[in-house]
């Protein structure tokens, strides 16, 4: 398809989306709002919202129960804008990267990015330095807006030229403080409903993150699809969840979907499933995004303390980010009588493209096509398989997968259908049921983790002479990673090394991604050709615990909170 001209000074988005001839089949026929050819996202959820709701509505709360109205919201935003184009000097197209906790400043500094026409790239505030700077070089990144709690790893990074630009200090040049001596209003850059508008990383197979890029329209149409047409939020909802901004389940469901509906978003920083019950009822929080692991956390709270959260202004329950089991759906269901509204989305496609709600809800299936998409299940070759049987899942609707500049498009991409990477069975009803990933990518809690990444961490400690990492199914988490490792000679098997692998690991990846369980071996199961068998390493790790001399170990802390 013709690209509508775009408003970018900076070209370099642009300038490295896939060929025409890779890009998906797109279907751009939705209902809802009009959608001109310039279009700002960041103006059309605050500014237009603003018209819709009025100022004085609640936008957005903190952990402490602060609360800033539309108008206030709006206040914030235009001044950080103003001080990115007047003061940082961040011209349209330019990428920002965005890192620091799950805030309301975090969310301002991100519709200030999206009204001043710059691209927004938001990380996690786990994310350690090395992938840090990875990110910065390929997406070529020179101006960051970070928390001043979150600064540490982005200096180690030692990205050249990137200008670094804290929030929430006392220093002259936070951004905050600049921001309060700019204009309260600001108009916002005429970007083409085709310009990006921000960049999202996720974990490849091969460990190199890959760069989904997304334009304003993009951002609008999963608000006009998965949350106008399944969730069905009303302005009066207040919203909250565990995932981060740096994901777009968490963009979509704490920022995007709220703002579109004229609600409000709890936006705290701090969590875990016990903050998050109690949450609930301090905020009367109404819809709750979250994966099936804190799912099933908080319903092992809710057996403990019977009748001690306040569950009764909660109405809407979504899971995404891994499969929800049938039995943790009819447990919360038996637990709260709410209906978890299960779905699958990909970084690639924004956000979540098959669910269903209420009485469309059958357990145990990840749901039919949210409107707006089309989906079906295929063989190695495309071609539609029966009804019953598994297959590749393909996607197509109003987004799609447009890789930065990496040849993994095409792999993605075939024939302008996304093929997510997930085995699906479709019921002759036409529902969807999850099976397995296809590939290599491990799924924890709802984080995808590419394990050739945290296999070559693994390699970096000098201790280790090979390491394989998979996935081992886990009642908590789904799956946990597990690190199959073979050790120079005469380092001890012992839970001494264990502890410097963790540490080690810790320290130079998200925690999330970090092993749970180490596993030592003699050698690493491979085919005659020297080509690693992960399919024996799987299916030894659940035995292997003392089969093996192996040493379990628990890794660090999950991200999930």
């Amino acid at each position: 398809m013709e690209l509508r001209p775009s408003a970018h000074i900076d070209t370099f988005a642009r300038d490295h989306l896939p060929p025409a001839d890779q890009w998906p089949g797109l279907l751009l026929d939705l209902p809802g709002p009009r959608r001109p050819d310039r279009l700002n996202c960041g103006a059309e959820l605050l500014d237009h919202g603003l018209e819709r709701y009025g100022a004085d509505r609640p936008a957005v709360r903190d952990a402490d129960g602060a609360v800033w109205t539309y108008g206030q919201l709006r206040g914030h935003v235009d001044r950080i804008a103003h001080t990115l184009t007047t003061a940082l000097g961040v011209v349209p197209g330019n990428r920002v990267l965005l890192r620091g906790p799950t805030t309301p400043w975090l969310a301002a500094c991100w519709l200030a990015v999206m009204k001043a026409g710059a691209v927004a790239v938001t990380v996690l505030a786990a994310q350690r330095s090395r992938e840090l700077a990875t990110i910065c070089e390929i997406a070529r990144i020179r101006h960051a807006l970070c928390d001043l709690r979150c600064t540490e790893d982005l200096d180690r990074a030692g990205v050249p030229g990137l200008r670094i630009t804290t929030y929430g200090g006392a220093s002259p040049d936070d951004l905050l403080r600049l921001a309060g001596e700019a204009p309260t209003s600001y108009e916002a850059v005429a970007t083409s409903a085709d310009d990006v508008a921000l960049i999202a990383f996720t974990s490849g197979t091969t460990g190199r993150p890959k760069g989904c890029m997304h334009f304003h329209r993009d951002v609008l149409a999963i608000a006009d699809t998965f949350s106008a047409r399944v969730l069905r939020p009303t302005a009066d909802d207040i919203f909250a969840g565990s995932p981060p901004l740096g994901f777009t389940f968490g963009l979509g469901g704490l920022v995007v979907f709220p703002l579109r509906a004229g609600a409000s978003t709890l936006l705290a920083d701090r969590g875990g499933p016990e903050r998050l019950l109690g949450d609930i009822g301090r905020h009367r929080v109404s819809v709750l995004f979250t994966a099936p692991t804190a799912y099933r956390a908080m319903l092992g709270l809710l057996r403990d303390a019977p009748g001690r959260y306040d569950l009764s202004s909660l109405r809407r329950c979504v899971s995404a980010g891994e499969h929800l089991p049938a039995a943790t759906w009819h447990d919360w269901h038996r637990a709260t009588g709410l209906r978890i509204i299960n779905g699958i989305g990909a970084t690639e496609l924004l956000h979540i493209f098959l669910s269903a709600a209420d009485d469309a809800i059958r357990p145990g299936t990840t749901g039919a096509p949210v409107p707006g998409y089309e989906a079906r299940v295929v063989d190695a070759d495309l071609r539609p398989v029966p009804d019953g049987v598994p297959g590749l899942l393909a996607v197509r609707g109003p987004t799609g997968c447009r890789y930065l500049a990496d040849e993994r498009q095409r792999v993605y991409v075939r024939d302008g259908w996304n093929l997510t990477g997930d085995t699906y069975i479709r019921d002759a009803d036409g529902y969807f049921r999850y099976v397995a990933r296809a590939d290599d990518m491990i799924i924890s809690a709802g984080y995808n983790i590419a394990g050739p990444e945290v296999e070559e961490t693994l390699l970096r400690h000098p201790d280790v002479a090979e390491a394989a990492v998979t996935g081992r199914p886990d009642e908590k988490r789904g799956t946990i990673v597990a690190a199959h490792v073979v050790l120079r000679p005469g380092v001890p098997r012992s839970e001494e090394t264990v502890t410097a692998l963790k540490e080690f690991t810790t320290a130079e990846l998200t925690p999330y991604k970090c092993p749970r369980v180490f596993v030592f071996l003699d050698e690493l199961p491979r085919t005659a050709t020297g080509k690693l068998q992960r399919f024996r390493l799987r299916d030894s790790a659940q035995g292997a615990q003392g089969a093996q001399g192996a040493q379990g170990a628990q890794g660090a802390q999950g991200a999930l909170q």
